[in-house]
């Protein structure tokens, strides 16, 4: 089973990033998901964490995930070296940040910059669906198109696609 950790705040998308990831991972044969939020008092800005499983297999542990194949920071304030902990052997943290880091588990891009030019707005979950797939093989960019495109307000559509490439493209450099 492949596990991914998502760290974000209230109102960044974290569990919409967490569900779009299972729906992009399911739409393959034999491919189950499971995704689900975990958060306290429900208010903008408070943190939160998001899991999404997936395997080839129904899925029927429902816990929380404590060690992550992915754990992915949508603001890097929530981020700390003992971050490195909830990883498995091989794991690797995907960071939002203008920081740059030595460590080879953490990608950082600075995903903010993409969004405010893509987007508009500094919302960063899709943009950090396109880094996952440029740097596993978890899912395809047409898989997340794909997730988007049935999940998604037309209207928020072609930008959320936008934003996913374009991490894509900039991780894959």
């Amino acid at each position: 089973m492949t596990e991914i950790l998502w760290h974000g705040r209230g109102g960044q998308g974290a569990f919409t990033a967490a569900r779009l990831l299972g729906e992009a991972f399911s739409v393959k044969d034999n491919s189950y998901a499971l995704a689900f939020p975990s958060f306290g008092p429900e208010r903008r800005g408070a943190p939160i964490r998001a899991f999404t499983k997936l395997d080839d297999k129904p899925i029927g542990n429902r816990s929380e995930i404590t060690k992550a194949d992915y754990s992915i920071f949508l603001d890097d304030t929530l981020f700390s070296e003992q971050s490195l902990f909830e990883l498995k052997e091989g794991g690797k943290v995907l960071l939002n940040t203008k920081k740059k880091f030595d460590n080879p588990r953490i990608i950082a891009l600075d995903g903010n910059s993409i969004a405010q030019r893509l987007l508009g707005l500094p919302i960063t979950n899709t943009i950090f669906l396109g880094v996952l797939a440029g740097v596993s093989e978890i899912v395809s960019i047409d898989e997340i198109s794909l997730a988007i495109t049935q999940s998604m307000p037309q209207r928020l559509r072609e930008k959320n696609i936008a934003v996913v490439r374009a991490a894509y493209e900039e991780v894959r450099k």
